[in-house]
């Protein structure tokens, strides 16, 4: 049985900031699933050290490293049967707060560099053997900047485990200065523009980029954009550099929570050979929004506020789509600016205009479900889930064609009717987007056309399980230097 350590400085439901923390849940319980023993190393933060001693986990060593005192604690992610490490350093992970990263101001913690350069010390001991805890893996597999250092410290080890790292967004880089470098203790020859120096600076993640045996990012269109200068931010040569290294494997989503046939958030269920009930969710939105409760398109979003996500796009067109009856139901937080612009519109046409500021799990089940279109204009996007879960709803998506965008919605105006889902821009500007929804918005009046692309969405498989398949070919083909096939 292959063993893999999956190391990753989020997981839910333990600590969570982003996507990170739900692969982190769900790739490794689809990998034991598929019949690997897929086990997680994460830092001993207060919540889940908390969590582990109620469930009665007790450690498992404990010993001194350079300055600090650390325990491993082994126990189980919550609600599943996969075995999590917690690389317990009070003097480092011991914090006030929800966010693993920064304090309650928001400002980055001072010593980040040194937390996750020991939990990378003791994931490299760990993976190497050094401390014998009857269990070593055969893979390593690392995820975003906070675990970049472990395939640095493997390098040069005698028959290291082989390495895999993913990048879940380049714009998050772990960027310190050269006295922290020296802080450190790392070897000298690393400060080299070919291993970890950056414009100067410590990079965490050229770690994973250049030491370890294979790169993945969260889709196969967002693997290419970033070995170009649009989104490389300044990484895109060494990317090119290791192109047949890198390989884009799309995230999978929880179908078990975000199924529409038995949803606990809906009072009506449906699927694709029944989608009456879905027009009976739309009217109860609209009812709970205080909408006008008509046949008038509706419009769903669900999302961060921030410019990322299209929201100088979406303000462009707002106006004129209210003006022809669209409705909007809209979800999310972010930048004051926008939030503000958006809370004029929704004082000014609020029949038509739905604004929810914050998180509400149940209404963006309720909007995705409830919703003829689902708006994604985002300007870069290294997958994405919401684009997957309205596909599953049977609500047509309307994107921006990057990264993991383009990798699951499909055009009819490029696509055959037994593929196209969905409706895509190409040209990153205000007047596609608009065509594009208008375009749309003829459709939604063409029944037969439309109920198939809500048929051929609802009918793709989104799940974990298929993803994990890619992620045990990939681990295969390391280990046995050809490609291999997942064990059943």
């Amino acid at each position: 049985m292959t063993r893999i350590l999956f190391a990753t400085s989020e997981v839910f439901p333990l600590v969570k900031t982003g996507g990170l923390a739900d692969v982190s849940a769900s790739l490794p319980e689809a990998l034991c699933k598929l019949g690997y023993d897929c086990q997680i190393l994460l830092p001993g933060y207060p919540a889940a050290l908390k969590a582990a001693r109620e469930a009665g986990s007790r450690r498992k060593t404990r010993f001194r490293h350079g300055q600090y005192d650390v325990s491993l604690w082994q126990t189980r992610l919550p609600g599943t049967a996969v075995t999590l490490w917690l690389v317990d350093s009070p003097a480092l992970f011991d914090r006030a707060g929800d966010s693993p990263y920064q304090n309650k101001e928001g400002e980055d913690w001072w010593d980040n560099a040194h937390r996750f350069h020991l939990f990378a010390q003791i994931g490299a001991m760990m993976a190497s053997g050094q401390l014998d805890l009857g269990w070593q893996p055969d893979i390593v597999h690392c995820n975003d900047w906070q675990t970049g250092l472990i395939p640095v410290f493997l390098n040069g080890n005698q028959h290291p485990p082989k390495t895999v790292f993913t990048i879940h967004n380049l714009a998050y880089q772990g960027l310190f200065s050269q006295e922290t470098f020296r802080a450190l203790g790392l070897p000298d020859y690393l400060w080299h523009y070919s291993f970890l120096e950056f414009h100067d600076q410590l990079s965490f993640i050229k770690g994973g980029l250049v030491f370890s045996d294979a790169i993945t990012t969260v889709s196969p269109s967002y693997a290419d954009e970033i070995q170009t200068p649009w989104f490389g931010y300044g990484l895109d040569g060494l990317l090119r550099h290791r192109s047949a290294h890198l390989k884009g494997i799309l995230n999978g989503i929880d179908t078990r929570t975000w199924n529409p046939e038995d949803d606990p958030w809906l009072d009506f269920h449906f699927g694709a050979d029944n989608l009456k009930n879905k027009e009976k969710c739309k009217e109860r939105l609209q009812k709970d929004l205080a909408l006008s409760v008509t046949n008038a398109p509706l419009l769903g979003f669900v999302g961060r506020l921030v410019e990322q996500k299209g929201l100088d796009w979406i303000l462009a067109v707002l106006r004129p789509l209210l003006e022809m009856g669209c409705q909007f139901a809209m979800l999310g937080s972010g930048q004051a600016h926008y939030q503000e612009r958006l809370q004029e519109l929704a004082r000014e046409w609020p029949h038509q205009f739905s604004l929810t500021l914050g998180y509400n799990e149940g209404l963006a089940h309720q909007i995705t479900a409830g919703s003829d279109m689902f708006l994604m204009p985002s300007r870069f996007e290294p997958c994405g889930l919401n684009q997957m879960y309205s596909l599953r709803y049977g609500t047509i998506p309307i994107v921006h064609g990057v990264g993991g965008l383009n990798d699951t919605v499909f055009d009819p105006g490029e696509e055959p009717a037994e593929k196209a889902n969905g409706l895509v821009f190409r040209e990153p500007t205000a007047d596609a987007f608009f065509d594009t929804v208008r375009r749309a918005l003829r459709l939604l009046s063409e029944k037969k056309i439309w109920r198939q692309l809500q048929r051929n969405g609802m009918a793709e498989d989104y799940s974990w399980k298929q993803r994990a398949r890619e992620y045990a070919d990939l681990y295969q083909s390391l280990i046995t230097g050809v490609n291999g096939n997942h064990e059943d």
